[in-house]
């Protein structure tokens, strides 16, 4: 097997040390969190981006090879193997509260981490089993709407007023949650009512996708509840919600201030590498399958994860994403590092 496509495994790793957290007692049930939130951050601190791209060659060679789609696949197995895991783990009665949760933690972390990215990624592709597969993943984290709204919402109003998942400047963190939790369902919503019509059918019918997704999460809460009891199923709704909460911190650090201009009544400039934050720093991309490169992925949304390449031109982070993820999360901090970086973008554009 290439070395390259065996990178992509090391995110394993994570559920290596969750398997550690859901069996062990003590610290231990925390690792994961410490991998992630501490670990990873000082090393992207230390190390330098890793700005190189394929040549074609090796990029018609990655884009070809479908162990790269296996890998994907494969995390999908890990993801809802996890679940369970998690739930079975969660009915030892000898836990104190904060081995409870480091073990909800943890659980969430897979979920934003795997979860829902892995779905983002899926969720791309036109292979109906890749989407559904998507699905899957996604359901994990009870955020199927995402793949209806990002795919079709998200992508196409990207840095304008118009979409919720777009941070505006000097927006803290905190409120951005709200606004694009409640207006991406809603969103959600109105893409699949449209598709519905455009099909001929009424907005309430068994075709229509959000539907399909709401039965879908109450029935996976129901199993939970029937099968691994109450807490159990409180347990899983904290580790979906922290999972909504890291991607929803992921959108907020990819297009924070960042606008793409008016060309008229509702029409907007073709979406560029600029209009995204990236970030090159080597853990955080194999962490998430390259969705730090976000320049490349919103300029060529088909483009597979293993292809995505850095944009010279694009905007940089300051570190990787799980350090720049900390960072918005103490808002005058992240203001004074982000504003002077966007200012810096602004007179570099009058100058142009």
């Amino acid at each position: 097997m290439n070395v390259k496509i065996l990178k992509y495994l090391s995110p394993a790793t994570i559920y290596i040390l969750a398997y550690l957290a859901f069996t062990s007692q003590g610290w231990l049930t925390w690792a994961p969190m410490l991998y992630a939130w501490v670990f990873i951050p000082i090393v992207e601190l230390l190390i330098k981006p890793d700005e190189k791209n394929m040549n074609a060659a090796e990029e018609e060679l990655a884009l070809n090879n479908n162990i790269y789609d296996y890998v994907l696949y494969l995390f999908v197995v890990l993801q809802l193997a996890a679940l369970l895991f998690f739930l079975q783990s969660m009915q030892q009665d000898s836990l104190s509260w904060w081995e409870i949760a480091g073990r909800v933690g943890s659980m969430g972390l897979l979920c934003g981490t795997f979860g829902i990215n892995v779905g983002h990624e899926l969720g791309h592709r036109n292979n109906p089993l890749e989407q559904s597969l998507a699905k899957i993943s996604l359901l994990t984290s009870l955020y199927m709407h995402f793949f209806i709204e990002h795919n079709k919402g998200h992508h196409k109003n990207v840095a304008t007023p118009e979409d919720p998942s777009s941070a505006r400047f000097n927006e803290p963190v905190y409120f951005f949650y709200f606004r694009t939790i409640v207006f991406s369902y809603l969103s959600a919503w109105k893409i699949a009512s449209d598709d519905c019509r455009k099909k001929g059918l009424p907005p309430i019918h068994w075709r229509n996708e959000m539907i399909q997704a709401q039965l879908l999460q109450i029935a996976l809460v129901a199993f939970i509840f029937l099968t691994f009891g109450k807490l159990a199923t409180i347990y899983f709704l904290c580790s979906a919600t922290i999972g909504i909460g890291l991607l929803e911190t992921v959108n907020y650090i990819e297009h924070y201030g960042l606008q793409r201009k008016s060309t008229g009544p509702g029409k907007y400039e073709r979406a560029l590498p600029h209009h995204s934050w990236n970030s090159s720093h080597i853990l955080g991309r194999l962490m998430l399958f390259e969705l730090s490169r976000h320049s490349d992925h919103h300029y060529l949304a088909s483009r597979k994860y293993q292809i995505l390449q850095h944009h010279s031109q694009a905007p940089q982070l300051p570190t990787g994403y799980p350090g720049s993820m900390i960072l918005s999360l103490v808002p005058p901090a992240w203001f004074y590092v982000m504003n002077r970086r966007i200012k810096k973008l602004q007179i570099k554009e009058e100058k142009i």
